[in-house]
């Protein structure tokens, strides 16, 4: 995915850390980097919003059952593969 503008972080880069960006799990300079390119890029803006409220859903209506170890893996190598897929 890409706006078609330049920015200084990719929004492949900052698509394939959004997750990532919502658990708190980035360095603060990460984080600096995604946030600034969301303020500028309304496509990955919309991204963010999606996978926020489908991460909210999940954590509402499976916050409470144990998962898997290696769940969060799968399903990451999964959106990425989607996401290679759909840039095709």
């Amino acid at each position: 995915m890409s706006c078609g503008n330049p920015h200084d972080t990719d929004c492949r880069e900052v698509l394939d850390k959004v997750y990532a960006y919502l658990d708190g799990e980035l360095t603060e300079a990460d984080v600096v980097e995604i946030r600034v390119h969301l303020d500028e890029c309304s496509p990955c803006l919309k991204e963010y919003d999606l996978d926020k409220v489908i991460k909210q859903l999940v954590h509402k209506h499976c916050g409470c059952d144990p998962v898997p170890g290696d769940l969060r893996s799968k399903v990451l190598a999964r959106i990425a593969q989607v996401r290679a897929e759909l840039a095709d």
